[in-house]
């Protein structure tokens, strides 16, 4: 007569033990992966404003700005149809005689970029964010296919931004 071993029970310790050990992990994926999201929220959020007027200007003049005096940070220029004196700020300086189709906020007398550039310019901040999230989900998530798809994706927006504002 064979004798059946049944396997040995674990104790109770060991089995919470396991049980907090899951219960852990599982926090640390719902931590990392709320504040990847976080970090993309925050940057999309501070790019709307700019991007809504650059994607859809709607009631802002639109027009081009004939850039006369440039400075490291902000070109001015005659803005035209209206004639009027307008500022665009930018941090990349442009050459005065060159003209831009802006969209202009009448109460500040401030320019934006519109077209492609400005729209790829406006979500500089979503662009940012997304390669800060890229090093939260590859770091902490460990999912690095996901990680590499999503800088990547933020590098080439990046790459053509710069090379469409210059």
């Amino acid at each position: 007569m064979a004798a059946t071993s049944r396997p040995a029970r674990r104790s109770f310790a060991r089995r919470a033990g396991e049980s907090a050990f899951g219960v852990l992990l599982l926090a640390r994926y719902l931590l990392l992966g709320l504040l990847a999201l976080l970090i993309v929220a925050g940057g999309a959020w501070r790019s709307w404003d700019t991007a809504r007027d650059a994607m859809s200007p709607g009631d802002l003049p639109q027009g081009r700005l004939t850039l006369a005096a440039c400075s490291a940070d902000a070109c001015t220029g005659v803005f035209e149809p209206s004639g009027a004196t307008v500022t665009l700020v930018q941090p990349i300086a442009r050459e005065p005689g060159e003209t831009v189709d802006v969209a202009v906020y009448e109460d500040t007398g401030e320019a934006i970029r519109t077209g492609l550039p400005g729209v790829l310019y406006s979500w500089l901040p979503l662009m940012g964010a997304l390669l800060l999230a890229s090093v939260v989900i590859s770091g902490g998530l460990r999912m690095y296919r996901v990680a590499a798809a999503t800088g990547g994706l933020a590098l080439a927006a990046l790459g053509v931004t710069f090379a469409l504002w210059i």
